[in-house]
């Protein structure tokens, strides 16, 4: 367990000496060679544009929260455009467009306020607490580009049920439907590598350091159930567990184990030192660490979106372009040096493409009062 964990902080101290900080000035920074080439393969890009689009994109993430103070109550919602290297930001009343502009971002038109959205998607929300959603319905979204809710239905499911909740969901506001697969949990049975095991039979993925443990996925273990390390020492119990509704955990740890503001790069990239958790926009790379496929990369496609698993709806969840396989659950999901989450499930696999959530780390710290650890 110490070599290990030595091991890692040292690759943490190199990273450190050679890398960038993600939210600071936009400057060219120097990227891990190793990063440039997981954005090559998971976003098709060059050596040359990774490196662009990574200072583009924090960027963008500082000037998020001041444009939507300046556009107040005719904010649209705000995405990345990785054409133009800016955050836009759509407007119900254009004669706010100079002030957001004024911030750094671009303006287009939306139909429909972010408010509006979000009031849209918490009732259907409630609909599927009061009666779970079928089975055939994937999830939902307020997805600001087209000014509605978009609820995705698994290709060909055609009922009854399908259509009573499209319906109903129609009289809460705009909504519009898509097809797309249904996502499952990431967790696995027990294998080799660098993981956590629960109860000695499931095993699933460091999510982030915090002060007197690490968060994961929820559906890994429930509140008091034990943990054991990589190396099958005791390394403590699940302090508190959500699933579904939510799908987060904090495993108290102990045992002489300590808690270190690393990300590990599996050898793809070098390990990433945890500086803090701004929110990425939809449209910014992101990238995963787990214990079954390790380091991959693809961007936000979506946030406050809910996904309907077999095991219930699970609500305010962000949806990637990130593929994930069993064992991966409750690992990191990280943009630069910025926590974002940790790996609930999805659909596909690393071998052909898919999509992961990931639930966001902000509201794990907030629920448990917890602290990241970092660097």
């Amino acid at each position: 367990m110490e070599r290990t964990v030595l091991l890692r902080i040292g690759a943490a101290a190199v990273l450190a000496l050679s890398s960038f900080s993600w939210v600071g000035t936009a400057a060219a920074q120097e990227l891990s060679p190793g990063l440039v080439s997981a954005m090559q393969r998971d976003l098709g890009l060059s050596a040359n544009q990774a490196a662009v689009r990574v200072t583009q994109e924090a960027a963008a993430t500082k000037t998020a929260p001041a444009a939507e103070a300046a556009a107040g109550s005719a904010f649209g919602g705000a995405w990345f455009d990785a054409n133009s290297g800016k955050l836009v930001v759509g407007l119900t009343d254009q004669s706010k467009a100079d002030a957001v502009r004024a911030t750094g971002a671009e303006t287009t038109v939306s139909t429909v306020s972010a408010a509006a959205l979000d009031s849209t998607k918490t009732t259907i929300d409630s609909y599927s607490k009061a009666k779970a959603a079928p089975a055939a319905i994937s999830g939902w979204r307020a997805d600001p580009k087209s000014g509605s809710v978009v609820i995705t239905v698994r290709p060909g499911a055609k009922s009854a049920d399908v259509d009573a909740f499209v319906n109903q969901a129609k009289q809460a506001g705009p909504v519009t439907v898509e097809a797309g697969e249904t996502p499952q949990t990431f967790a696995a049975g027990t294998v080799g590598g660098d993981p956590y095991y629960i109860n000695g039979n499931t095993r699933c993925s460091i999510g982030f350091s915090v002060h007197g443990g690490f968060v994961s996925a929820g559906h890994c273990g429930g509140t008091g159930s034990s943990v054991v390390g990589w190396d099958g020492s005791a390394m403590g119990s699940f302090a508190g567990s959500s699933f579904p509704n939510n799908d987060y955990s904090f495993i108290r740890t102990g045992n002489g184990w300590w808690n270190a503001p690393v990300v590990l790069g599996w050898g793809t990239v070098s390990d990433s030192i945890v500086r803090g958790s701004w929110v990425a926009p939809v449209g910014t790379s992101v990238c995963r660490s787990g214990s079954t496929t390790h380091w991959h990369c693809g961007v936000v496609q979506g946030q406050n979106e809910t996904v309907n698993y077999a095991q219930g709806a699970v609500y305010q969840m962000t949806g990637t372009s990130v593929c994930a396989e069993p064992g991966d659950s409750g690992g990191s999901f990280i943009t630069g040096d910025q926590a974002q989450g940790v790996t609930s499930g999805g659909y596909g696999n690393c071998s052909g493409g898919g999509r992961t959530w990931f639930q966001p780390v902000n509201e794990i710290l907030q629920v448990y009062g917890l602290g990241l650890v970092t660097g």
